[in-house]
């Protein structure tokens, strides 16, 4: 992982469009899922995903292969997310969704992916479905988490580099999601039994 790491640093900084479009047909499935769940907005976050790329191309010679790629690059799509809502005259990630009615928010995505996570094995499309409209209803601190470490397959390590907390803080996010997701999981199960009796 170490030399793959170094050797897209390297083609970063030569900046060589072909590792680009390896690089965008690798990971945009990933990156437009976590922008998905971050914004809870689809055209914010086909924007913003058109954005990190533009960042990748032009700062790409910053990356210097120390840390994984997909950690440099959902890094740089926290960064947009946060950049875009202060300049909406937000402070914080926090905010998010504060003031909508759970009416304006999405109830799921569906982002095409080749490879299915250990998240998605689990679970069919209904499951699927109801595990998105959960996550929606979380904090925005708590969703990113969860979405980082079970989607994106993410070390807690890693999930700290990307939302720049304390690890101790990363693993309290984690704890406390899993927390608070598990009662609207239960529900949705029980829901989903209740016609089949």
């Amino acid at each position: 992982m170490r030399q793959e790491s170094l050797a897209v640093a390297q083609g970063l900084k030569r900046q060589d469009a072909g590792l680009l479009g390896e690089l965008i047909v690798r990971y945009q499935h990933r990156l437009l899922r976590y922008l998905l769940y971050l914004c809870g907005n689809r055209e914010m976050a086909e924007d913003t995903f058109q954005e990190v790329w533009m960042r990748v191309l032009v700062r790409g010679g910053q990356y210097n292969g120390k840390a994984r790629f997909d950690t440099w690059l959902f890094t740089i799509a926290r960064n947009l997310v946060i950049d875009q809502r202060r300049k909406r005259t937000m402070s914080s990630l926090d905010e998010l969704f504060e003031g909508k009615s759970e009416d304006d928010r999405p109830m799921s995505f569906e982002v095409a992916n080749d490879d299915p996570t250990p998240f998605d094995r689990f679970v069919n499309l209904e499951d699927r479905d109801r595990i998105s409209a959960a996550l929606l209803e979380m904090d925005t601190l708590y969703r990113e988490v969860l979405v980082l470490r079970f989607h994106e397959e993410m070390s807690l390590e890693e999930i700290a580099t990307v939302t720049r907390a304390p690890l101790s803080t990363v693993k309290s996010r984690l704890y406390r999601g899993l927390a608070a997701i598990k009662p609207k999981l239960e529900r949705a199960r029980l829901a989903r039994l209740e016609p089949m009796q």
